[in-house]
This record gives structure tokens, sequence and C-alpha cells, in this order.
């Protein structure tokens, strides 16, 4: 009866539809201790899914297969969390020397500036004045808070690989679950299967090219002299995820670092260029070509998503915003009374109709 009468009055329907999605949203923010942890499991589990499969193919018992699965992206994932953690705490024992460096590099830059006129400027451009208004502490505070967010997530790996485990091993009765569900309707069953192979294309292509750019621009850092090459080649990895902002923010402490280490406007540049240059062999050209068009977002998506996912989950919503968004959108596209939302997420309009018979009429 309710739906009928939402179907007589749009603005009722539309006010309708509203009041559903301030609930889903408010759900959202409220479940985030356990939803988070289960969307983290879920990437996680998709990931891995096609080495238990190869695994299962090659007469290893499901059991089994799960356990060495799970032990591999465990060893994976711990490798990396050991790896920045040893760096994190360099820089933790770093911060105030940079702190120190960074006031004698504005200090160089007043004498410079000073230098270029006769008029003396220094009773009016102080050392302790500039760094008063850029306020290092701040940086080192961030940077503080973000190595406790970093330990924070440490703490719930083990609850995310648990529930990576208990995925894993539905993988193998899931589908006879879909099938009863589904009855008779095999069109839902394909369309299904469609958005998680979808959806596993474009995490597997993600991650590989994330963990290229990671290891390029650790390369690069090394390069270029910076300290703890490992530490921002991590950085870069994780961040690739969040396409256009992500690429910007992974710039910012490397080229940060140049500038307080060195003191080089010119070392910065090539820093910079460098990141600039990964990124847009990676990101504009690589990663787009292996994705395909439908898998990509407009930059206005990239940037709401990140405020909202952000917003509800904190930090890691943020980082996991863009692939959140993306499966949201191949769930859309392949849900009919819903595809025209997903073609507001894309990148660009969708093509035109083919003409009737394949071919376009001569004028």
């Amino acid at each position: 009866m309710i739906f009928e009468r939402t179907e007589e009055h749009p603005g009722a329907r539309f006010l309708f539809i509203l009041a559903c999605l301030v609930v889903v949203v408010y759900g959202l923010k409220v479940a985030a201790p356990i939803l988070l942890p289960t969307a983290m499991a879920l990437f996680l589990a998709v990931l891995s899914l096609p080495m238990m499969l190869w695994l299962s193919h090659h007469k290893v018992p499901a059991g089994l297969a799960t356990v060495i699965t799970v032990l591999i992206f465990v060893s994976l994932v711990g490798l990396l969390i050991l790896a920045g953690s040893s760096s994190v705490t360099e820089l933790q024992a770093n911060l105030d020397r940079y702190q120190d460096l960074f006031v004698q590099r504005v200090g160089a830059v007043i004498d410079w500036a000073d230098s270029l006129s006769d008029f003396d400027i220094t009773p009016y451009v102080t050392t302790a004045a500039i760094t008063d208004l850029i306020d290092p502490t701040w940086v080192v505070d961030l940077v503080r808070g973000a190595i406790g967010r970093i330990a924070q997530f440490a703490g719930t790996t083990f609850i995310v690989f648990l529930i990576m485990a208990f995925m894993l091993g539905e993988v193998t009765v899931f589908p006879e679950k879909i099938r009863y569900v589904l009855g008779e309707n095999g069109g839902d069953e394909d369309r299904l299967a469609k958005v998680v192979t979808e959806v596993q294309t474009y995490l597997g292509i993600k991650t590989m090219v994330s963990a290229a750019t990671g290891l390029v621009l650790g390369l690069w850092a090394s390069v270029m002299q910076l300290e703890f090459p490992l530490l921002l080649g991590l950085i870069a990895l994780v961040l690739n995820y969040v396409p256009t902002v992500g690429s910007m923010i992974a710039a910012v402490p490397a080229v940060l670092l140049s500038i307080v280490l060195f003191g080089s406007v010119p070392h910065a540049l090539g820093v910079a260029m460098g990141y600039v240059v990964v990124n847009v062999l990676f990101g504009n050209i690589l990663e787009p070509n292996l994705l395909g068009r439908r898998l990509g977002l407009s930059t206005l998506v990239v940037i709401l998503s990140l405020l909202f996912w952000g917003w509800a989950w904190g930090p890691l919503g943020a980082l996991l915003s863009v692939p959140l968004t993306v499966m949201v959108k191949i769930w859309l596209e392949n849900t009919h009374d819903l595809r025209w939302v997903a073609v507001l997420l894309d990148k660009s309009p969708p093509p035109p109709p083919a003409p009737v018979g394949g071919k376009a009429e001569a004028v």
C-alpha cells in the first residue's frame, strides 16, 4: 500500500528514498567497528580467492587450501608491517632532529632574502615568526598521530584475517546456497558472478599497480638519497588506492624530507618530478588501459567518496573509499533500474548506441 502511494506521488517517493538513505548512512557510521574490519577482510578474501581456487584445482583439500592462502597473506602483510614499523620507529626518534633542521632552513631562506635587498628585513621577519606561523610541532604531532593509527590498525589485523579465513571457508558452499536461494532464476546468478569477477579484476589490477608504484618510488627515494625510502615506498603503495588525490599526498612527505635534509630547491623539484612521472605512467596510462573505462570514477566522485568514507569510517575508510565506491558502482551497473546511478559515477559519458544493423547510415 505504501509503495503504491509513492508511485502516485513522486514527491512522497523522493522523501521516502531520502529517509532510507539517511538510515543507511547512519547505520554505516554507527556500525563502523564491525563493518570496517569486515570490508577489509572482504577485500583480502577477493584478492586471495584465485590462489585458493588454484590450490583446490590442484587437488589440495579445501580446508588446507584455505589455511595455506591465509598464511601466505598473513606473511606478506606481516612483512610489510614489520618493515614499516621499523622505519616508523626510527622516524619517530629523528623528529626532533628534523624540526631543528627545518628551523635552520627557514633561517637560511631569511638570510638569502635579506641579501637580495638593501632594506634590512630581519627586524620584521624572524625565524621564530616563520616557525610559529608554520608551526613544525604541528607536523610532528601529525606524524605521531599517524603512527598511533598504524599501531591501532596492526591491532585489528588478527580480527581481519580471522574473518577472511571464514569467508574463504564459505567459498566452496556459497555458490550452492546462491543457487538454492535464486531457484530457477539463473540470470541473477550470472549477474552475481559477473559482479564478483569485476570486483576481483579491479582489486587485483589496482593492487599490482600500487605495488609497482610503491617499489619504483621507493627506489627513486633511495636514488635521491632520501632517508626512509622503504617507508616512502609503502606510503606510495597505500595511497595509490586513492587516485588523483593519493598521488599528490604521497609526494608531500618526500618533498618535505628533501627540503629539510638538503635545503635545495632543485633537489626537491627532482624528487617531485619523479613522483609526477611515475604517477602519470602508472596512474594515467597503464592502470586505465588495464582496467578499462567502465571501472573508472570521475574526479568529483573520488573526492566526495574520500570525504564520505573518511567521515563514516575514519582514516582507513578514506583509504578504502575508492575500492568501496567502485564495488558499489559495479553492483549498480549490473542492476537494471539503478544503472543510471553508475553512469553518473563514471568518469566519462557512456558511448553512443550503435546504429541499427551495426553500420552508420550514409548521409
